[in-house]
């Protein structure tokens, strides 16, 4: 999962991401489960959903939604969003049934049980109205039902009898013939109806982690598939306005999978991947979470439609090329947590660095080593990264907190498994560069890992240190034992050795709400105003403009900037462009003052990373190894 988090709440604009343990299926009819969603028949945005999972052997069973879901690390309750939960017997009777909990539903004598109904609430509208009572799933993990689209999450549709989840799935999904409809999911069968109005189309899955590992997008969709080398890339697009469009984006994604392919080499990967990207216009019931969740053969994505063209190709750049690398780790790498996930009582793996920190260390390592970007706008990655992770608990054992990630003091520290994750695999990655004179790296003991265990086979959660170690050398064994394992900070510097750089003040670009060491604006609570900070005389645009710390922002392009609406504004002008014409209303000691102008690049003066002048050869060197290959 990747997680783009709100631009006022940070001092940095952010960004976030499994199968199920053998059980004996001796309690229902070997036939598949039959289940179908019917997105003809919605009614108040509830679509309903028709569970028959064939005769049961035994007297009672129980039915989940999922507490917890692959790649999110949160409680997403899925259970709280079912409505008019029923139970029917062979003759048409309803049932007795028993809520033992938010997401269990419990059903005696259920060797008459035939079928079982239940409406679905979308998460999506939730997110606009806070929520049904706790926390809301994450957009990309949630669920749309809107005339135009809808995104199905399957997780959020379909559930599972405790004993059954290996047991076969079908799937059939009903919808108004015009929809454009994209699946991850085996396709069987399509049937249109008597009148041609509507189609259903079949679906299966072999056990219920495939009914969560393959998502779906219907509705009035734009959708351009394509080839990367042998695989089929199927970019499906939703934005509302249509102000983007999928052929819009196609070059984008093609040159980024065709580098991270590239990048891969030989290690097994998959032939086809689906993106689903919805654009949020902003509007009631649109989505709020912006950024991705992985899935085995697939992504869905959640941006702001409002970008522009350049904006939006460098989000999917940032944040797709995040989840394609996950069929790395945890797809090809991963834990007995991962591998017999419990979507009810989840317990959590020690590797949090490896899944979601070395995954993102490659999503930008990548983009230096295949020329996407050039190795200052690289340094200037690594050096955003630690500052955010400085900024929280930067002596918590990763370990520690990757195993108890939905508790407290852990779950607010875990955006830095994108953060300081992604620098223990530069660290690592250093370290195996220099041990080997270049000819190791990061990549290729994850592909060892890769060979050695595979999608089928977990490893030992208390053993991969140990491992690793043993593959490697004992320099990474120290380095994950006292960094990793222990609490210790990282000191960057001696990394920074290794390749010849060094941290410094230097003239860089930044965006017109940031300086050098996070944003310009400061917030009057009681009297609901946004004002320039102090840090606006690091920014050269506005300086230029004449602003004075204290003066307080009343209207932007004809709008007025208020603390309801700051998230949203301050979001819209960080997307401002060089040529765009501005016109910004302050008020300085009770005094208007008008900036009517066109914007020009602004910059900072940043303590940032650069490339030493007295470099050795060695060090030069090694940075080239660790750069490009």
């Amino acid at each position: 999962m990747k997680r783009i988090l709100s631009t006022f709440a940070l001092s940095a604009l952010l960004v976030a991401c499994g199968s199920s343990k053998p059980t004996v299926n001796d309690l229902a009819t070997a036939n598949p489960i039959s289940t179908s969603i019917n997105l003809s028949a919605v009614t108040d945005d509830k679509a309903p959903v028709t569970i028959n999972p064939g005769r049961f052997t035994q007297e009672t069973v129980t039915y989940r939604l999922p507490k917890v879901v692959q790649g999110t690390y949160s409680v997403s309750d899925f259970g709280k969003y079912i409505d008019d939960f029923k139970a029917f017997d062979y003759s048409g009777n309803e049932m007795p049934v028993v809520k033992a909990d938010v997401n269990t539903w419990t059903i005696a004598n259920a060797k008459e049980l035939d079928k079982i109904e239940y409406l679905v609430n979308d998460t999506f509208d939730q997110e606009a109205s806070g929520g049904i009572g706790g926390e809301v799933p994450f957009s990309p993990s949630g669920t749309n039902i809107e005339p135009d689209n809808y995104v199905l999450n399957l997780h959020g549709f379909i559930g599972y009898f405790d004993s059954l989840k290996d047991a076969q799935y079908t799937l059939d999904v009903t919808a108004p013939a015009n929809f454009e409809r994209t699946s991850a999911l085996q396709n069987t069968n399509t049937k249109s109806s008597a009148d041609g109005t509507q189609i259903t189309s079949s679906y299966f899955a072999p056990r219920y982690f495939d009914i969560t590992d393959n998502p779906m997008m219907y509705g009035k969709l734009d959708v351009e598939e394509f080839m990367v080398g042998d695989i089929k890339i199927v970019l499906s697009v939703y934005s509302p306005n249509k102000v983007h469009s999928a052929a819009s984006m196609k070059e984008t994604v093609f040159k980024m999978m065709e580098a991270q392919k590239a990048y891969l080499g030989d290690i097994d990967s998959t032939p086809r991947y689906d993106i689903y990207l919805y654009l949020s216009d902003g509007s009631e019931g649109s989505p709020k979470g912006f950024g991705a969740l992985e899935h085995h053969t697939s992504t869905v994505v959640v941006l702001r439609e409002q970008s522009s063209k350049e904006q939006l190709a460098a989000s999917v750049i940032d944040v797709v090329a995040h989840e394609f690398f996950h069929i790395v780790t945890p797809l090809s790498v991963h834990s007995e947590d991962v591998h017999y996930f419990d979507y009810n009582d989840p317990t959590f793996s020690k590797h949090l660095w490896m899944y979601e920190g070395v995954t993102e260390y490659f999503a930008q390592h990548f983009q230096v080593y295949k020329g996407l970007v050039d190795a200052d706008t690289y340094y200037n990655t690594i050096n955003q990264q630690i500052q955010v992770s400085k900024n929280m608990d930067d002596a918590m054992s990763f370990t520690v907190m990757s195993e108890n990630v939905l508790e407290e003091p852990y779950a607010s520290n875990y955006y830095n498994v994108y953060m300081k994750g992604a620098l223990i695999g530069m660290c690592i990655d250093i370290l195996m560069r220099e041990e080997s004179d270049g000819n190791r790296s990061m990549l290729s003991l994850m592909k060892e890992l890769s060979a050695k265990y595979g999608k089928e086979k977990p490893f030992v959660d208390d053993n991969l240190i140990a491992e690793i170690t043993a593959m490697t050398y004992p320099s990474v064994g120290e380095f994950l034992n006292t960094h990793v394992v222990g609490g210790t900070p990282i000191d960057y510097n001696k990394f920074f050795e290794k390749v010849g750089l060094t941290i410094g003040d230097k003239r860089v670009p930044t965006s017109y709400i940031q300086n050098g060491s996070g944003f310009i604006f400061g917030a009057n609570q009681e009297k609901g105003q946004i004002f320039f900070s102090e840090g606006v005389n690091g920014n050269s645009f506005w300086v230029e403009q004449g602003v004075l710390p204290n003066d307080v922002i009343k209207t932007v392009n004809g709008e007025a900037l208020t603390m309801q609406n700051a998230q949203a504004m301050l979001g819209k002008m960080y997307q401002w462009k060089e040529g765009e014409a501005i016109n910004v209303v302050l008020e300085r000691d009770g005094k208007e003052v008008i900036i009517e102008t066109t914007l020009t690049p602004t910059f900072t003066t940043a303590n940032t990373l650069m490339e030493h002048e007295n470099a050795t050869a060695k060090q030069i060197g090694t940075r080239k190894a660790w750069l490009k290959g």
